[in-house]
């Protein structure tokens, strides 16, 4: 980045002028996008998914101050870095809960208490979010999280043990899983 945008960058950010900081992130499946507002992460959006669409809904339902701004997603990178390296089970991120409501929120809630190396079934995490006959609806959650991986929704599984569906799709969740130990019991 040239000098003078990243002073312009600095001084927006110190005069609060970003209201949707982004940077993009290296994973072992491709660039992600992260966000942050100044009340924590709001959006990580995985490979598969466009991520100038993921600014655009990130500036009409939050603010349309959104600026790339690398060093005030440092510290989201490195703990996502070091999750995919295996060096981290647990992210110690602020969550902007804002992208989510009522029980769809409830849900990823109790997604986001799920520990590393463990699943649960939609009809735990409905349970969990307050309504045990709500299993659809935990899926949707799951379908709708707008802050996967640190949100763990790749961590819920059908009743049965199967997989069911992942926003980065069936791979990706099968790998995540088996990088946290998981799968190795089920080759």
């Amino acid at each position: 980045m040239r000098p003078e945008l990243q002073r312009l960058i600095d001084r927006a950010a110190t005069d609060g002028l970003i209201d949707v900081a982004y940077a993009t992130a290296d994973s072992p499946f491709g660039p992600i996008l992260v966000a942050a507002t100044p009340r924590g992460l709001v959006r990580i959006s995985l490979p598969n998914y466009d991520a100038e669409a993921a600014l655009e809904d990130l500036a009409a339902r939050i603010s349309p101050r959104v600026l790339e701004s690398p060093a005030q997603l440092d510290d989201v990178r490195r703990q996502l870095d070091d999750y995919f390296e295996g060096r981290l089970r647990k992210f110690d991120l602020a969550l902007d809960w804002r992208l989510s409501k009522d029980f769809r929120r409830r849900a990823l809630r109790a997604i986001a208490r799920i520990p590393y190396g463990q699943t649960r079934s939609y009809m735990q995490v409905a349970a969990s979010a307050g309504n045990e006959r709500a299993v659809r609806a935990a899926g949707t959650a799951c379908g709708s999280n707008p802050i996967p991986i640190v949100v763990p929704c790749h961590r819920v599984l059908r009743t049965g043990g199967s997989l069911g569906g992942y926003g980065g799709g069936l791979p990706m969740k099968e790998a995540l899983l088996e990088m946290e130990g998981v799968l190795r019991g089920r080759q």
